[in-house]
C-alpha cells in the first residue's frame, strides 16, 4: 500500500524511470545499462518511500500516547513552558531518516483545538532552532481526559512539503493517519511533565504502534 500524498510524486517517478529506460534503449550499447539502472532505482526508491503499511494499535489506544510517526527518539526535554499548556511540559522529538515511513499518525485520541501550518525555513531537522524557524504545522488536542498534547511537522533540509488533513473542531482517533512529511523531517510532541513515558532518547519509534506514555 502507498500513501495518497505521494501518488503524483510516484506518477512522475515511473514517467522519468521509462524515460530513462527508452533514453538508454536508443543510446544502445553498455551505457544503455545506466539508463536501466537509473530508471530502476528512481521507481523503485520512490515506491519505498511512499509505502504505508498498515499497523494494528494497541486495544487502549484511546487511552495512551502513540507515536505519531516512524523514526529515532533524538531528544527528551522536560520542565519547558509552552503557551498551549497551564503548567511545564516535556517536549519528546523523532527524527525520520529517507529511510522511515514518513506517514504520520495521531499521537491521542481527543478533540483538535488548535491547527496551524507556518513558512518557515529549512534547518537540518535536529538543529535546535528547527522548532521555531523551520516551516511546520503545529495541533493541540485535548484528550477525554482534559489533558493537552500537542505535536508539531517540521520539515528539514531535504524534507521540503508537509501535508496534513486535519483542521480545528475534528474530533481524531490515535493511529489513525492524518498526514505525511516528505523526504526526511522531524516530530515533535509535547506533553504535560505529569506523562508517564515509556521511552528514551535512541529508542525507535513506529508510528501507531509505539507506547510512548499514559496520562496519569
Amino acid at each position: 500500500m502507498f500513501a495518497k500524498d505521494g501518488y503524483s510524486v510516484i506518477t512522475w517517478a515511473i514517467v522519468l524511470g521509462i524515460v530513462l529506460a527508452v533514453a538508454g534503449y536508443a543510446i544502445g550499447g553498455w551505457p544503455a545499462y545506466i539508463f536501466y539502472v537509473l530508471g530502476l532505482l528512481t521507481i523503485s526508491f520512490t515506491l519505498y518511500f511512499f509505502r504505508d503499511p498498515e499497523r494494528v494499535f494497541p486495544s487502549n489506544s484511546d487511552e495512551i500516547l502513540l507515536a505519531p510517526a516512524d523514526g529515532k527518539v533524538i531528544l527528551i526535554t522536560k520542565n519547558l513552558k509552552h503557551d498551549f499548556f497551564d503548567g511545564p511540559c516535556t517536549q519528546i522529538s523523532i527524527f525520520l531518516s529517507p529511510l522511515d515511513v514518513h506517514v504520520n499518525r495521531n499521537p491521542v485520541t481527543g478533540k483538535v483545538v488548535y491547527a496551524k501550518y507556518h513558512p518557515g525555513q529549512y534547518l537540518v531537522a535536529w538543529h535546535e532552532k528547527a522548532s521555531e524557524l523551520n516551516e511546520r504545522s503545529e495541533f493541540g488536542v485535548i484528550h477525554k481526559t482534559g489533558t493537552k498534547v500537542f505535536f508539531r511537522q517540521i520539515t528539514g533540509y531535504v524534507a521540503r512539503r508537509i501535508v496534513f488533513h486535519i483542521k480545528e473542531g475534528d474530533n481524531i482517533n490515535a493511529g489513525e493517519r492524518f498526514g505525511m512529511m516528505k523526504f526526511g523531517s522531524r516530530m515533535d510532541i509535547l506533553v504535560p511533565d505529569s506523562t508517564k513515558l515509556h521511552i528514551k532518547p535512541g529508542d525507535r519509534t513506529v508510528a501507531g504502534v509505539t507506547i510512548m506514555g499514559d496520562f496519569a
